[in-house]
């Protein structure tokens, strides 16, 4: 009996619970279009910051501090998104194989890409930075190891969500075709 009233009184809290908007990142398609230099490349490991990790969208308030809209969610969890976001665009800038990590296709890929993001974050300024770097790694083709940074910056119209989510596309599509070009030409 006690178990049947915590699992109604679980249902009623749960009845109550407003639904958590949710935000997507708009996809942006890339005007580039370079001869590839791989015949596959995977995106295996985006590493975020912690903030940016967050389901919670994050922001940088005027006092310098980082906060989150605890009322908004993003669409997809954000390390999932950014991979696969960054794989699709370098997929269609080199028109060939790209994948996330597992890789999805039969045999290894040419080369490996794994993306250190130090900032991902909208600016109380009214600019969005992405910053970090990037190494390409080939194993078993004649491809160079490289390392590259990045220090990206997107200007915002106003610090509304959708500013903040246009921001960002449009930044992970510039890292995209700075990445695109160390594999293409």
């Amino acid at each position: 009996m006690v178990r049947f009233f915590v699992v109604l009184a679980a249902m009623a809290l749960i009845a109550c619970t407003p639904p958590i908007d949710r935000l997507a990142m708009p996809r942006l398609q890339s005007e580039l279009s370079l001869s590839p230099l791989v015949g596959s490349a995977m995106v295996r490991t985006v590493i975020l910051p912690t903030y940016a990790e967050l389901e919670e969208v994050a922001f940088e308030t005027p006092s310098g501090l980082i906060a989150i809209n605890e009322n908004v969610l993003w669409a997809d969890m954000p390390d999932r998104a950014v991979t696969l976001n960054i794989a699709q665009t370098l997929a269609n800038i080199l028109n060939t194989r790209v994948g996330p990590d597992p890789w999805p296709f039969v045999g290894l890929p040419d080369v490996a890409i794994d993306i250190r993001i130090a900032r991902m974050l909208a600016g109380a300024d009214g600019v969005f930075r992405l910053t970090g770097q990037y190494y390409v790694g080939g194993d078993g083709i004649d491809f160079p190891n490289s390392t590259r940074a990045f220090a990206i910056t997107q200007d915002m119209p106003d610090q509304s969500l959708q500013s903040i989510a246009a921001a960002q596309s449009a930044a992970l599509l510039t890292l995209s075709e700075q990445i695109a070009r160390s594999l293409g030409r």
